[in-house]
């Protein structure tokens, strides 16, 4: 689904920081070796979450769906000198591609990959965050909330992706539909708790900016 017209939106991308030439590659290669490569974060959103992350100059980030690493790298960009990721993906046949990028980036020794279900991984995590990114398992994102909410350091900033399903949390949610429900309830947690203040910005598939106060 387009939210705004295809020409505003290639006038925006053609009035944005120029795509590193690294990641045009990792794209390049998701496209043609990876299952549904429309995942990847893209250029416009990519660069957006590399300045972002450049505001805050985060030690500490936590993305949760790392698919073939192209946020991640984003991400990397603002860390600090000290500064590390954690990335946490199920799917172990992409850890090789992620690493082989991880690594030509220069920021290879800062990125900790880690497999499996985020679900059971961040509960064993003890550490704060500066920065987390959500971009998994849609149907999970309420629970995700809840396992990482007292992670996040105060003033710290939860970046949700995908938050408007193409559209779908507008329309006639069908009964089996669990992702879609799913993202329905996360938006109005998102809204509501008292812990966070939130802002839905309309880009790509919808992102979520949520502040720890």
């Amino acid at each position: 689904m387009d939210f705004i017209p295809s020409e505003l939106q290639a006038y925006a991308e053609s009035h944005t920081e120029l795509e590193p030439e690294l990641l045009r590659q990792l794209t390049k290669e998701t496209w043609q070796k990876v299952l549904q490569p429309r995942m990847l974060s893209g250029h416009f959103q990519g660069r957006l979450l590399s300045l972002i992350s450049k505001l805050i100059q985060p030690t500490s980030i936590l993305e949760i769906g790392t698919y073939t690493g192209y946020s991640a790298l984003c991400l990397a960009e603002g860390l600090s000198k000290e500064g590390r990721i954690h990335t946490i993906d199920r799917n172990e046949e992409l850890c090789d591609l992620q690493r082989k990028y991880f690594d030509i980036s220069g920021f290879g020794p800062q990125i900790i990959q880690y497999t499996g279900d985020a679900r059971g991984i961040i509960p064993k995590m003890n550490m704060q965050f500066d920065l987390i990114f959500m971009d998994a398992d849609k149907k999970y994102y309420p629970t995700y909330f809840e396992l990482i909410i007292d992670k996040l350091k105060p003033g710290g900033l939860l970046l949700s992706d995908n938050v408007l399903w193409s559209g779908k949390v507008i329309e006639t949610l069908h009964p089996k539909d669990e992702d879609t429900k799913a993202l329905l309830a996360y938006n109005k947690v998102l809204k509501d708790d008292p812990r966070i203040e939130t802002v839905l910005l309309p880009i790509r598939d919808g992102l979520t900016l949520s502040r720890k106060r």
